[in-house]
C-alpha cells in the first residue's frame, strides 16, 4: 500500500511511526510538509520519502492522509485537487477537526472516496482511539484500508452518521484534556493536603492508570466497580458526595455538550464559503 501524508506533525508521525515497517514498508510512504526539520527526522526514522510540497507523488498514492490544521483544508485541497487521479480513486482520509466531508468533496470537485476520522492525542504513545465514518463513495476495501492505518495508533469506532463525529470530537477527542484537568485538580488537593509535588503527581497518575486499565479490563459496569469502592460512610463516600452537592457529574456532561456544540460550530464556519 502506497500512503501519502499531507501534514507531517505529530499525529502523522505517530501514524507514521505505527505503519512503517508494518502496514507497509517506510519507503512506500511519502511526506509533504513544509517544514525541512520535520521532514528530515521522519526521513531519518522511518526511510520515508518527502517533499516540501504537493506533488506527483501523490497521485500515485492508494491513500493520502490530510493531517493538517481544519484552517489550512482548503487550501491544501485546491492545491490536491489536480493531482487526484479520479479514474484511480485514492482515498482520501482527513484527520481534521471540523472539516465536514461534503465540504471537503466540494472543495476536491464533487471527490467522493472520504473517510472523516478523530483521533486522540494518545495515538501519540499507541493508545488512542479513532472516531471513523466513510462517505458514500468509499469502498469496502477502501474503509478496510483506513481501518488499518488508523489502527495503528489505537482501536477505532466507526459511525454511521458523520453529525457522531461531534460527540465523538467531544467525548474522546478533547477528553485527554479532561483527564488531564481532573489530575491537576488530585494534584493540587494533594499539595494541599501536605503531600509533596512528586508525591501528589505519582498517586494521581498511577491511580487514573490504574483505575482505567481495571475498567478496561472488568465486564462490568464502571457504575459498579464505583460502588465497590464506596462504602456508605467512609471516606470515599465524602469525596463522592461532595462532588455531587457540587454538581460536578453535571458539570462533566455540560461541558462535553459544550464541545460537541463548538465541533458543529466549526464545521459550519469551516464549510461556510464556497
Amino acid at each position: 500500500m502506497k500512503i501519502a501524508f499531507i501534514g507531517g506533525g505529530n499525529m502523522a508521525s505517530a501514524l507514521i511511526a505505527g505503519l512503517a515497517g508494518k502496514l507497509t514498508d517506510g519507503a512506500n510512504i511519502h511526506v509533504v510538509d513544509p517544514n525541512p526539520a520535520s521532514l528530515e527526522k521522519l526521513r531519518q526514522q522511518y526511510g520515508v520519502t518527502t517533499a516540501a510540497a504537493a506533488d506527483a507523488a501523490l497521485g500515485a498514492a492508494d491513500v493520502i492522509v490530510l493531517a493538517i490544521k481544519p484552517q489550512s483544508m482548503r487550501e491544501v485541497a485546491a492545491q490536491l485537487l489536480p493531482l487526484l487521479d479520479q479514474a484511480k480513486r485514492t482515498l482520501i482520509v482527513s484527520v481534521a477537526a471540523g472539516i465536514r466531508s461534503a465540504d471537503l468533496s466540494r472543495w476536491l470537485g464533487g471527490y467522493g472516496a472520504i473517510v472523516r476520522c478523530m483521533p486522540n492525542t494518545p495515538a501519540l504513545i499507541g493508545m488512542g482511539i479513532t472516531g471513523m465514518v466513510a462517505a458514500a463513495g468509499v469502498s469496502a476495501e477502501q474503509k478496510q484500508a483506513a481501518d488499518d492505518i488508523l489502527r495503528a495508533v489505537g482501536p477505532t469506532v466507526w459511525l454511521d452518521d458523520e453529525a457522531k463525529i461531534d460527540a465523538v470530537t467531544a467525548v474522546s477527542g478533547s477528553g485527554p484534556a479532561y483527564v488531564f484537568y481532573f489530575i491537576e485538580a488530585m494534584q493540587q488537593a494533594a499539595a494541599e493536603l501536605g503531600l509533596s509535588a512528586e508525591q501528589g503527581t505519582q498517586l494521581a497518575l498511577a491511580t487514573f492508570a490504574g483505575a482505567a486499565q481495571l475498567a478496561t479490563r472488568s465486564s462490568e459496569p464502571v457504575s459498579l466497580l464505583r460502588e465497590r469502592v464506596t462504602s456508605k460512610g467512609g471516606t470515599t463516600y465524602a469525596a463522592l458526595t461532595s462532588m455531587e452537592q457540587s454538581g460536578v457529574k453535571a458539570a462533566i456532561v455540560t461541558a462535553v455538550k459544550a464541545a460537541a456544540a463548538r465541533g458543529k460550530e466549526m464545521g459550519d464556519e469551516l464549510g461556510a464559503a464556497n
